[in-house]
C-alpha cells in the first residue's frame, strides 16, 4: 500500500489535468499551474462563493418569512416584510443559478459575463435584505397599541 501523501499527490495531478483540459487553472501543491494565470482561479472562486452563500441566503429568507408569519399570527399585525423577503429569496435564487451556470460554462468569456451578472444580482439582493431588516426593525418597534 502506498503512503497517503503519494496517493494525494497523484490525485491532485489527475485533477489538474482534467481542469487543464477545461481551461481552468488550479493551485497544486502551493504553486500555480504551468501558465501562472491567477485570474481564472479567482473567477472560479468567486463563482463558488456566490453559489454557496446565495443558496444559504435563500434558506435564511424562507426561515425569516416563517418567523414573521408566526409573529403576524400571534400579534394580529400585518407587515409587508414577508412579501419583500419572498422577492429577495427569488433574487438570491437567481444569483445562485447564475453562478452555477458560470461554473458550468465552457468558455472563459462566457463564464466571466455570467459571473458578473450573478455578482450584481447577489449584491442587489444583499442590499435589499439590509433594507428589509431595517423595515422589520421599524415595524416591530411601533406596536399596534401605540399607533392610532
Amino acid at each position: 500500500m502506498r503512503p497517503y501523501h503519494f496517493r494525494a499527490r497523484c490525485f491532485l495531478k489527475y485533477d489538474a489535468a482534467i481542469f487543464k483540459q477545461r481551461g481552468v487553472n488550479l493551485a497544486v501543491e502551493g504553486g500555480m499551474g504551468e501558465n501562472g494565470n491567477d485570474k481564472t482561479k479567482l473567477e472560479e472562486d468567486i463563482c463558488i462563493h456566490i453559489f454557496t452563500v446565495s443558496s444559504a441566503m435563500v434558506g435564511v429568507c424562507l426561515t425569516v418569512i416563517g418567523l414573521i408569519r408566526v409573529v403576524i399570527t400571534l400579534g394580529k399585525a400585518d407587515t409587508l416584510a414577508d412579501d419583500l423577503l419572498a422577492c429577495d429569496a427569488l433574487l438570491f435564487l437567481t444569483s445562485c443559478l447564475l453562478s452555477y451556470g458560470a461554473l458550468r460554462a465552457r468558455s472563459f468569456c462566457r463564464m466571466h459575463r455570467i459571473e458578473r451578472a450573478a455578482d450584481v444580482v447577489f449584491i442587489t439582493a444583499m442590499v435589499v435584505m439590509t433594507l428589509i431588516c431595517g423595515f422589520i426593525t421599524y415595524a416591530m418597534s411601533i406596536s399596534p397599541s401605540t399607533a392610532h
